[in-house]
């Protein structure tokens, strides 16, 4: 007899974070978000994912704008919603490890400015490199959720994702995130690694993917009927190519069955229409690319994020061999392998695909290494899933001897020397941590928010007929 127990998929919403990080690099504004937050708080979301990824360095880079300002503003919104950001374990929001004091500052401060969920993942899913900002979560009474990168490969099989989701629930995880940055987790194999799962541990499931490959929903349905518990989706307008299936799109498919969500359609209508015409701004203004809203089956067949793939056509672009294009992707997954076959997200998705460039322009494989090659080989990224090719290894870094420990284990604290150095700008206690993931990017933006205050209305001046001064 079939089970009739209610089920109801739980839905996290992605538009303030990775939706518009993967169709337009990031660039929604704050004051964008907040007339529509109102809304979305009435909606009955699992979560809304609204910070982290890049959505920290495109604050302070591209937008002047204070990512702690936007957390508290979301915040102060968002009355009845779990907030939920992204974090790279022992690399936090950056792109190099930094020592344990930084991490749990960062954790304790992303909580106490309106964080409930973080979701904590490490690109060669190491989980050394999350044991720290795992267990400063749990201190801060957070919901730490491990995500692991979903890839595909030898070492990756069901025992593997089965023994590792018995790892991440002894860590002191609250729940398991399946990260499928690239859109490869196909619909048949979503329900063999959810049962996976389920058989090795208790913590709930969420599954993430990507429409690149044009698979997703149909991932999502299997997904949840092998009982997984979370989807992440995204509002229509932000929706699809790169991003998530459409969250109205996913409501309507589970309404009516045991899974149904319970959420308002005409509420997730009148939410899509205020985002419409910012889309309609972005195809205006070429932020949005037509090109990522398609299918890049590509995707599929040489198992290659779609940001990894338009990163390869550029370098091969500007090294006017363009030619080569079949060539780099056929060395991708070689150096994939000669590199312990990490799972590629950033940075490991970079690193791989330009030393794949250089093998195949430079006529031959391994004549020069990125100064990244050379770190990974050297184990200052953590481990990865296999061991590398020994003979590649010592090519790259000599007679180094390679780190076998965890990687910041090797690095001193690092909060006095950032607090000393950004004493003359700091105007909150959260600026330290800017600084510290970006220093030369926090510093202009600290310099620009200086200029602003310093600033007087001229029409607030006139007003009260005073001269301003000069």
């Amino acid at each position: 007899m079939a089970d009739t127990k209610k089920k109801p998929v739980k839905i996290v919403e992605t538009v303030l974070r990775d939706a518009h990080q993967s169709l337009i690099a990031t660039r929604m504004t704050t004051e964008q978000m907040l007339p529509i937050v109102p809304k979305m708080d009435q909606v009955g979301y699992h979560a809304v994912e609204c910070w982290g990824g890049a959505t920290f360095d495109a604050s302070l880079r591209f937008l002047k704008e204070d990512p702690w300002e936007r957390l508290r503003k979301l915040r102060d919104g968002f009355k009845n919603t779990k907030l939920q950001m992204l974090f790279r374990g022992q690399n936090i929001l950056g792109y190099n490890h930094y020592s344990d004091d930084v991490v749990e500052y960062f954790v304790q401060k992303s909580l106490a400015n309106g964080i409930d969920i973080i979701r904590i993942f490490d690109c060669f899913n190491d989980l050394d490199n999350l044991k720290t900002a795992v267990k400063a979560a749990n201190k801060e009474k957070g919901h730490a959720q491990i995500a692991l990168s979903y890839t595909l490969g030898d070492a990756y099989t069901l025992d593997y994702w089965k023994d590792m989701a018995k790892r991440v629930e002894d860590m002191g995880a609250d729940s398991l995130c399946i990260k499928d940055m690239a859109g490869l987790l196909l619909p048949y194999k979503a329900t063999e690694l959810v049962q996976a799962l389920k058989a090795g541990t208790n913590l709930p499931i969420d599954l993430h993917t990507h429409y690149t490959s044009g698979v997703a929903s149909m991932t999502y349905l299997k997904g949840i009927e092998a009982g997984a518990d979370i989807i992440d989706t995204a509002m229509s307008p932000f929706s699809m190519g790169t991003s998530q299936p459409a969250t109205e799109v996913m409501v309507e498919t589970f309404k009516g069955t045991e899974y149904d969500t319970g959420l308002d359609q005409t509420l997730l209508a009148e939410i899509a229409d205020y985002f419409r015409p910012i889309k309609e701004e972005c195809l205006a203004s070429g932020l949005l690319n037509p090109k990522v809203m398609g299918v890049n089956i590509k995707t599929l067949l040489y198992q290659v994020p779609g940001g990894m793939l338009s990163n390869l056509v550029s370098q091969l672009k500007e090294a006017k061999q363009e030619d080569k294009y079949y060539d780099v992707l056929e060395e991708v997954p070689r150096v994939r392998k000669d590199f312990g076959e990490p799972p590629l997200v950033t940075p490991s998705s970079q690193i791989v695909g330009t030393q794949a460039v250089l093998n195949v322009l430079q006529g031959e494989r391994y004549k020069m290494f990125t100064k990244e090659s050379k770190k990974v080989l050297m184990g200052e990224f953590g481990k990865t899933v296999k061991p590398f090719n020994k003979e590649v290894q010592k090519k790259a870094i000599g007679d180094a001897t390679p780190i076998t420990c965890r990687p910041a284990d090797l690095i001193e604290p690092q909060l006095p020397k950032f607090e000393k150095e950004v004493a003359p700008y700091k105007q909150q206690e959260e600026d330290v941590l800017s600084y510290a993931l970006f220093p030369q990017v926090a510093t202009e933006f600290f310099k620009y928010r200086e200029a602003q205050q310093t600033k007087v209305d001229p029409a607030a001046a006139d007003k009260e007929n005073k001269a301003y001064p000069v």
